[in-house]
């Protein structure tokens, strides 16, 4: 069975999607409370809470075959203030960099790394940031590529991410698992610009990956939502005209069309924070009916918590998205366990990978890299070498 390091690990939710076919050797976040999250569903075996850069060899157990790191988004983000890496959360990328250059020195170098973030990531610093990450993986002794992936195509969230996937130049490169010179399905356009923009040095070791077009979701927003009567408390008749009135003016139209149309209506209300070019910010409330929430985000990221709103002809109610909910958008079963408070519970799920995402990549992808698949009988292989 094939090992794996989980960085940036959070509540697991790599874990989630890679498990039962890999076994995780090591998992490491710096936030105890997402630890005890980590530990109350998977224990505490693995885990070690510290900073990623503190890392020493000794901290590192066995050889995996797969880094998963999904590290931190929040100075690459539109919603952020454009430190990119340079930033001190997503700057800990250069903290996993020296936990690989030390397995390296070892001869200990996971055969595949994968790298997951948000779309900014193509676009920070004008693609400065996006070509020193290849940069990094070329000099850690890797050929790299990427795809653009969103929950959509598996969950009702809509949630594009941005996943690096690297491998060992020493290691055998399926050709089916490559395109040649042409992008896959998973190419966004700004992932075909920032690679187009590599220089010939980084473009030389450019992979454009091979996965399959996902199936479309068969879950809709009104899948994932408790029933009545919920924890979660409806808003006053005032709360709710104060949110209706911070809509965009397409976003009226929408609720508009929910109650002309007689039909009970539920829709995903979001609220967007943006530099405004001026050193501040503005906010804008945006619904959406189309069975589908918008990005979940930290309660301290660019959009706040969500809301949900059921339109029924006149009547119009709102309140806020529960963490079990929020946890079902990301994949999560019932049975995961998450944290007393609500505000822990929605940086965990926040700043979380949905987990189908994971399975769909590790199927199509990473066992294949490695010369598994799912059919296959995963028993204990050899160690390579």
């Amino acid at each position: 069975m094939p090992n794996f390091y989980e960085f940036f690990c959070g509540g697991g939710m790599a874990r989630a999607g890679l498990e039962p076919e890999w076994r995780c050797l090591f998992a490491n976040d710096i936030d105890p409370r997402k630890g005890s999250a980590y530990a109350a569903n998977w224990g505490s075996e693995q885990l070690r809470i510290a900073d990623v850069g503190s890392l020493r060899a000794v901290d590192l157990p066995g050889r995996a075959d797969l880094a998963w790191a999904s590290f931190p988004c929040q100075d690459l983000s539109l919603a952020g203030a454009g430190a990119g890496l340079d930033g001190a959360r997503s700057g800990a990328f250069w903290g996993f960099c020296s936990a690989m250059r030390i397995l390296a020195a070892q001869r200990r170098a996971p055969r595949l790394i994968v790298l997951e973030n948000v779309a900014g990531v193509l676009t920070s610093k004008g693609g400065e940031d996006f070509a020193a990450i290849c940069a990094s993986l070329q000099g850690l002794g890797y050929r790299f590529g990427a795809l653009t992936i969103d929950a959509a195509h598996f969950l009702p969230q809509s949630r594009p991410r941005v996943f690096i996937v690297a491998i060992r130049r020493a290691h055998a490169l399926p050709a089916w698992l490559v395109s040649p010179g042409s992008p896959s399905h998973h190419a966004s356009a700004a992932l075909q610009r920032a690679a187009a923009a590599l220089p010939p040095q980084l473009a030389a070791d450019w992979l454009w990956w091979r996965a399959p077009e996902p199936p479309r979701a068969n879950l809709r927003l009104a899948d994932c939502l408790d029933g009545e009567p919920n924890e979660t408390r409806w808003h006053s008749v005032q709360e709710t005209e104060r949110l209706l009135a911070a809509l965009s003016p397409a976003s009226r139209r929408d609720v508009e069309l929910a109650r002309a149309s007689g039909e009970r209506a539920i829709g995903a209300l979001f609220r967007r924070t943006r530099p405004d070019g001026a050193g501040g910010v503005r906010v804008q409330a945006e619904a959406r009916f189309d069975g589908l929430a918008g990005c979940l985000r930290t309660p301290g990221g660019g959009s706040s918590r969500q809301f949900l709103i059921v339109v029924a002809g006149d009547e119009t109610r709102t309140r806020l998205m529960s963490p079990r909910e929020a946890a079902r958008l990301m994949g999560l079963p019932d049975a995961y366990v998450l944290p007393a408070r609500a505000t822990d519970a929605f940086h965990l799920v926040g700043d979380g990978v949905a987990a189908p995402v994971v399975r769909f990549l590790s199927e199509r992808l990473l066992l294949p890299l490695i010369g598994l698949d799912r059919e296959r009988d995963l028993a204990p292989r050899a160690k390579s070498a």
